[in-house]
């Protein structure tokens, strides 16, 4: 019995013994895995960040690349250049649109410009009062003030800055006015409205005039200080005879006619020379037209003692430029059309007027003779001349 107990003691010990370990293994099993777990998970999380922190670190926009192996030749990034606007190419001065090209390979814009045109009417043998006219290249054509028909037969003149203009009137007194026709002034009486009219020194101070003779004996060439208040006269010291002045634009010369040809003067009247080549058989000139700006270059019709002389008025058709030293013929660029006038600017480029089948074009043409540009005149100066050209 007590064996038997004994027995029975000892195997409910053994199962809890055995229930224990298992219980055990089992607990230890779990935690072991549950650590396992927790390790794989912390290493599947730590292989995620460094993940992300490597494609972080990779996409990092101021990373600064590994450093190269000592023998690596290094390459220095240039950033990819610009594309830079091509400049739209500008016109040649004085050139207008529709104007025909003005030629020649060079790509500045050449500094020679158009000046502002005058016109008056090229004859006034039906009309007793015309306007002044004034154009520029590009622009409309503008009506000024009314004028005698004796101021464009022989004597108007028009300021450098084109603000006024000087003429003689029927009872030979000289008078000034802007060109639109205010403040009108007489300056004074007793002036020649043929032989020299009036004329402009290019700073527009003074006017050179002719008084008119008295018992026909020749009159004064006098210089009008038109800044002076009291309009002071300093008469040149000879009785010359010469006509029709027009002053070079460095104000050192005056071009006029006399004895069938052309003598250059000082500003006080002092003969300088004669232009070769004018004589009473020979070539000869009633009217100078323009003269370069250090008197180089004169402007005028040349024709012979039986040719085409023009009448009393003033005449401002040109057929020939002419070397006043040498009186040789300078070539012009005209095309072939037929030379009508030439006026020279301050800069020593030329205007250029010649005929065409629909009527006139001005040429601008610079001071080595080569065309700068051509514009077509307004088909409403059809009928005129030109006067003057100012800056």
């Amino acid at each position: 019995m007590n064996d038997q107990r004994l027995r029975l003691d000892l195997t409910a010990l053994a199962d809890e013994v055995t229930s224990v370990d298992l219980r055990d293994r089992t607990l230890r099993t779990s935690r072991r895995l549950g650590i396992q777990r927790a390790v794989a998970t912390s290493a599947a999380a730590l292989v995620l960040i460094a993940a992300a922190a490597g494609t972080a670190f990779a996409i990092r926009p101021d990373q600064s690349p590994p450093p190269l192996p000592a023998d690596t030749p290094s390459v220095t990034a240039s950033p990819s250049p610009t594309p830079t606007p091509t400049p739209t190419p500008s016109g040649s001065a004085g050139d207008t649109p529709g104007a025909p090209p003005s030629g020649g390979s060079s790509t500045s814009t050449p500094s020679v410009q158009f000046g502002k045109l005058f016109y008056g009417p090229a004859s006034v043998a039906q009309v007793k009062i015309a306007n002044l006219r004034s154009w520029r290249p590009g622009d409309s054509s503008v009506r000024l003030l009314a004028l005698p028909d004796i101021a464009f037969r022989g004597n108007l003149s028009v300021s450098s800055d084109g603000h006024r203009v000087a003429w003689v009137d029927d009872n030979a007194d000289l008078v000034v006015a802007d060109v639109d026709g205010s403040d009108k002034q007489k300056i004074r009486s007793s002036v020649d409205p043929y032989c020299v009219g009036a004329a402009w020194s290019p700073d527009r101070r003074q006017l050179l005039f002719r008084e008119l003779a008295e018992r026909g004996g020749p009159g004064r060439h006098g210089m009008l200080d038109m800044r002076s208040t009291e309009k002071a006269v300093r008469w040149w010291t000879s009785e010359l005879e010469p006509c029709n002045a027009v002053w070079s634009a460095d104000g050192q010369t005056i071009a006029m006619t006399i004895d069938y040809g052309v003598t250059l003067y000082g500003a006080d009247g002092t003969k300088k020379r004669v232009v070769p080549g004018f004589s009473r058989d020979g070539w000869q000139t009633d009217d100078v037209v323009s003269l370069a700006p250090d008197g180089s270059l004169v402007a005028l019709l040349r024709h012979k003692p039986d040719g085409d002389a023009g009448d009393v008025a003033r005449d401002l058709r040109v057929n020939v430029v002419l070397d006043t030293r040498t009186g040789k013929q300078v070539s012009l660029p005209l095309g072939g059309r037929t030379l009508h006038q030439v006026y020279f600017q301050s800069d020593g480029s030329m205007v250029v007027r010649v005929k065409t089948s629909n009527g006139y074009a001005v040429l601008l043409v610079d001071e080595d003779g080569r065309k700068i540009s051509e514009t077509a005149e307004p088909a409403s100066l059809k009928d005129m001349q030109i006067l003057a050209v100012v800056d």
